[in-house]
């Protein structure tokens, strides 16, 4: 496993970071902390989550296997944003839903820190410079060592560094959906967030395992995939019914096998081929499927493979 620093900040973080929607939003406490064993086993370091999965659940659950775990051998992430309650300031980004969320968080995940805390999303309603000020109270207090932004514009990523300045710590990470299908990010934000410091923790490297080639034009998806889970396939559909999208899949695949890897191997080393990418956060429901994608870590790929990538993609 390689390891980045988180933008201009000096943690560092796995090249392949271990997601929690997935992992343990879908299947079983059992086969959750296999896969958490194995991310260990294999070098992850780098560890996202949010209060919002299962409302609260994966937190607990998280809480309970890291807890025979050393602190400083992991760098916990988490977020804030979505309901976890019924209450009116249930949500959002208002200092008192941040500061209440952050600390049940905490009691949660049964650690005294986050490394990591996230605005899940940009918040309409909420001045930027009231969440602003309560990510660097919180940091101030030794709640949070960094925060960071989940699917933010580039507009409102700049509003927040201006607030900023050379007052108030600024976001330390931007974790945006970016893959081979899906890569506006690469417009303004990561152009941005270079220049900022910032670091990138993209998530959905596979587009909803698409990008692995296991589905196929014309034909139904695999029994035991996530296109036939409903807790799983609330994000895949798009490209299901897309069968110009699974073409150009499926022809990626001679384009893996030249770069001596799996095609979804292939699709994570083509986002890790970019500086401005800390680390790749995948799902999984399986160890071995985990130890798989771990092993994108390190692949270089060679000019002419990017370009035959981009080809595809393209045509």
């Amino acid at each position: 496993m390689n390891y980045r620093r988180l933008g201009e900040s000096g943690v560092k973080l796995s090249e392949i970071g271990l997601g929690g929607w997935l992992t343990f939003n879908a299947i079983g406490q059992d086969a959750g902390a296999a896969v958490m064993d194995k991310a260990f086993e294999v070098g992850i370091n780098f560890l996202d989550t949010a209060d919002a999965y299962a409302r609260g659940k994966c937190e607990e659950i998280w809480g309970q296997m890291l807890a025979k775990r050393k602190r400083s051998d992991y760098v916990l992430a988490t977020k804030v944003y979505f309901p976890v309650g019924d209450g009116v300031n249930d949500k959002g980004l208002s200092r008192k839903h941040v500061m209440e969320s952050c600390h049940a968080s905490l009691k949660r995940l049964r650690t005294d820190y986050i490394d990591v805390y996230q605005c899940h999303r940009f918040d309409e309603e909420t001045p930027v410079e009231e969440t602003v000020r309560a990510m660097d109270d919180l940091i101030k207090q030794g709640k949070i060592l960094y925060w960071g932004l989940s699917e933010w514009t580039a507009e409102n990523i700049e509003k927040a560094l201006r607030v900023c300045g050379d007052r108030y710590y600024k976001p330390a990470s931007s974790q945006p959906r970016y893959h081979l299908l899906s890569r506006e990010p690469e417009k303004s934000i990561f152009p941005l967030c270079v220049r900022a410091g910032i670091g990138q923790v993209t998530f959905s490297p596979l587009a909803q395992g698409v990008l692995t080639g296991k589905y196929k034009p014309d034909q139904p998806p695999p029994k035991d995939s996530r296109a036939t889970d409903p807790k799983q396939n609330q994000f895949i559909n798009r490209f299901l019914e897309d069968r110009t999208i699974l073409e150009k899949v499926q022809r990626l695949e001679p384009i893996a096998r030249d770069a001596g890897c799996s095609m979804g191997q292939l699709a994570i080393a083509w986002i890790l081929r970019l500086p401005a990418v800390t680390s790749c956060i995948v799902g999984a429901t399986r160890p071995e499927q985990l130890e798989h994608n771990a092993q994108a870590s390190g692949v270089k790929l060679s000019d002419e493979i990017v370009r035959r990538i981009e080809d595809v993609i393209a045509g």
